[in-house]
């Protein structure tokens, strides 16, 4: 008998930025990994904005800044290097400066400077909302977006393949994707494959926007919200059923 704990099984991969970091994960399990990246990420079309928002970060206009996504970071770095390399050090002091906040609400925010960093291009209104309610002065930016990256036709066949039940699991870890799948096909076609095979949430908010298509996220790790953790209840899971 196989030792490795997803031997005979197949797991779908909505991943993009991490695939090959996940694949490799499942397939040292055993697993028979299906990429299909949901959505690719680009820097935003103009880079004008993100440029002002690292000039005034810079010349010390944010006392706190938060970070959403180690992506963002990255991105406004590169598109300072390409664009304006002078602004670099400076950029950099400033990061040094700031606090990255952990949990907002034990903490008098009056009067502060927050410089946020966004998830795509997603406004994020509720953390904005807070910190401006709790006395704070908001300066957002959004240095990336998100495109389609697998076609149409890859994105149908996976459908195709799950409602056949030829696909064990499928393990969402952003909601880009998950609406990226709703968007390919008609909801009740999506549902359907969906019902036919395990899904999986790196965590609460992928959960949620599974939920308000209608669809459960049967599996998501309890408290680390990371791809590792994700793998393991993957591994638990269909490790079980075999």
């Amino acid at each position: 008998m196989d030792s490795q704990p997803l031997a005979g099984r197949t797991i779908a991969v909505p991943e993009t930025r991490e695939i090959e970091v996940f694949a490799a994960m499942l397939e040292r399990r055993g697993a028979k990994v299906v990429r299909c990246p949901m959505v690719a990420i680009l820097d935003a079309p103009d880079p004008a904005p993100v440029l002002e928002w690292s000039r005034r970060f810079a010349q010390g206009s944010c006392d706190d800044l938060i970070l959403l996504t180690g992506e963002g970071l990255r991105r406004i770095l590169g598109c300072i290097e390409r664009h304006e390399p002078a602004l670099r050090g400076g950029f950099l002091r400033a990061l040094e400066r700031v606090g990255v906040i952990a949990t907002l609400r034990a903490h008098d925010l009056k009067g502060r400077r927050v410089g946020v960093q966004l998830y795509g291009t997603e406004p994020n209104r509720p953390l904005v909302d807070f910190l401006e309610g709790a006395g704070a002065s908001v300066l957002v930016v959004a240095p990336y977006v998100y495109a389609d990256a697998a076609d149409d036709e890859a994105v149908l066949s996976l459908l195709k393949r799950m409602q056949a039940g030829e696909v064990d699991a499928i393990a969402f870890t952003s909601t880009p994707q998950v609406e990226r799948l709703f968007t390919a096909a008609p909801a009740e076609t999506v549902t359907a494959a969906l019902a036919e095979t395990l899904v999986a949430a790196v965590g609460p908010v992928v959960a949620d926007a599974l939920q308000k298509h209608g669809v459960d996220a049967r599996l998501m790790p309890e408290e680390s919200f990371f791809l590792k953790p994700l793998t393991s209840v993957l591994e638990d899971a269909l490790g079980a059923r075999a």
